[in-house]
This record gives C-alpha cells, sequence and structure tokens, in this order.
C-alpha cells in the first residue's frame, strides 16, 4: 500500500491595511529582513485613503479567510483627529466612525487586529529609542524622532536603503520599542487624544517579541 502523503503546511498569510506609504515601505523591509519568518505579510493602501474605504477592505480580507489567517488594520490617528477637528458640530466625524467600524470588527471578526498609532508611525519609531507618553502632533513626532536618527526622511529611498534600510536601523531595538508600548497601554474610546502605538501587537503575532 502507498504511504500517504503528509500535506506540506502553508505558511500564514497576513494582510495588512494601511493608510499611508511609510506602513507600507516598512512593512516590506520587515518581511525582507526577517529571513525565518514563515509567515508572509501582503500589506495594502485602499486607493482611497478615508476612514470607510479601509474598514471596507478589512472587512474586503476578512471574509477571505482561506487566503487571510489574519488582517491586521494599521491606523495613522492624527489624520483622524484633523477631520474630527473640521467636522461641523451636527454631522458625524472619522473618529465616531472609528470607533463605530472597531466596534463591529472586535464583535464580528476575531482574527482581524485593529493597530492604532497615536499620532503615526513615526511615535512607533520614537519608543525603539525612548519611552514617553507625551502627546506630540505627527511633525513633532518626527521632529523627536530626528534627535535620534538625524537624517530620518519619509522617502521610499530612505526606508529601502541598500543594508541599511530602516527596518535593519530599529531592530536591534525593538524589544525596547515593546516594553515602551506595552506600558502606554491601548486605545481607549474615552482617550482618543492619548499617545500611544499598538504596533507591538504584530509584532506579537509574527513571534518577534
Amino acid at each position: 500500500m502507498r504511504k500517504r502523503r503528509t500535506p506540506r503546511k502553508v505558511n500564514p498569510t497576513f494582510a495588512v491595511v494601511v493608510d499611508g506609504e511609510t506602513e507600507m515601505w516598512y512593512l516590506k523591509m520587515l518581511q525582507q529582513n526577517e529571513r525565518d519568518l514563515r509567515i508572509t505579510i501582503k500589506p495594502e493602501i485602499p486607493k482611497r485613503k478615508n476612514i470607510e474605504e479601509q474598514y471596507k477592505r478589512v472587512c474586503a480580507f476578512s471574509d477571505k479567510r482561506k487566503e487571510y489567517d489574519k488582517v491586521f488594520w494599521v491606523v495613522d490617528f492624527d489624520a483622524i483627529i484633523k477631520e474630527t477637528r473640521e467636522t461641523a458640530k451636527n454631522k458625524k466625524s472619522s473618529l465616531d466612525f472609528f470607533i463605530e467600524y472597531r466596534h463591529k470588527i472586535n464583535k464580528k471578526y476575531p482574527h482581524v487586529v485593529v493597530i492604532v498609532n497615536n499620532p503615526c508611525l513615526e511615535f512607533w519609531f520614537l519608543l525603539h529609542f525612548e519611552q514617553t507618553s507625551k502627546y506630540f502632533t505627527a511633525d513633532e513626532a518626527e521632529k523627536q524622532l530626528k534627535k535620534h536618527m538625524a537624517d530620518y526622511e519619509k522617502t521610499e529611498k530612505y526606508f529601502k536603503k541598500a543594508n541599511n534600510d530602516i527596518y535593519q536601523r530599529l531592530r536591534p531595538h525593538l524589544t525596547d520599542a515593546i516594553r515602551h508600548s506595552l506600558a502606554l497601554g491601548g486605545f481607549s474610546d474615552e482617550a482618543p487624544k492619548k499617545a500611544m502605538s499598538e504596533m507591538e501587537l504584530l509584532f506579537q503575532s509574527l513571534g518577534l517579541d
């Protein structure tokens, strides 16, 4: 009798919905540098970057359970805060929509992880070098980051620089970044302007914590 072949284990695939190029470049460098990682990361930027379109893409990926083992939604919160300030009093704000979508996801999609960076991804980078709970604007966070990475630029060339890309430069400090982000706690509906980054949720799922 012929032996049955043992089914080949397929590596898990994570879809990651992001709202900017910096997140896309960072995740691509993560995948490129973590050679032993047996997980495929597929980042995507929706054509329209508004909060509703991002939510729709997350739900679309979530319904493809055969293709994606987990779905991450990485949100830079500075844009939501800005749009909320500009919303008329009698209208639903971007913050209202985000809180509503987040609750729907938590209730319906247990394999979806919502990650908030407040104000932005640069704050996550900053946590690699210092522990801070100060609330920055996006520009202020980038300025503070440059105290540790003086040549920092939000360009594809900088993020993907050969033999010295953004992930390679930050990787030695990853454990500190995770510890600092955990100390800040997660997103709260009651304190939407709290400085924080939940990027550790991605790294924990990847087994890189």
